[in-house]
């Protein structure tokens, strides 16, 4: 299985993690059209690659490796996805 990261509803827009992404996998940044109106961050499957950057710099352990989602969560792998997919 392919590593990557997924962010969940415990993101609290803090944009910590984007900070840190060496990959630019994290959207929306507080710059961009539609962060007012999200209420978590997302993780671009395609670009990450799994590294754990930005599970280090989440407080709020929102963010988890695909392989370590608890499968009460994985309906956010999913939505990591789709916000991808627009």
């Amino acid at each position: 299985m392919r590593r990557y990261t997924v962010i969940t509803d415990r993101c609290t827009l803090d944009l910590r993690c984007v900070s840190v992404c060496r990959r630019d996998a994290i959207h929306p940044t507080a710059m961009e059209a539609g962060f007012r109106s999200v209420r978590q961050l997302f993780i671009n499957p395609r670009r990450c690659i799994g590294c754990g950057s930005c599970m280090s710099a989440c407080e709020k352990d929102a963010i988890f490796e695909i392989a370590e989602l608890p499968p009460n969560l994985l309906r956010f792998a999913l939505a990591n996805a789709a916000y991808y997919a627009q």
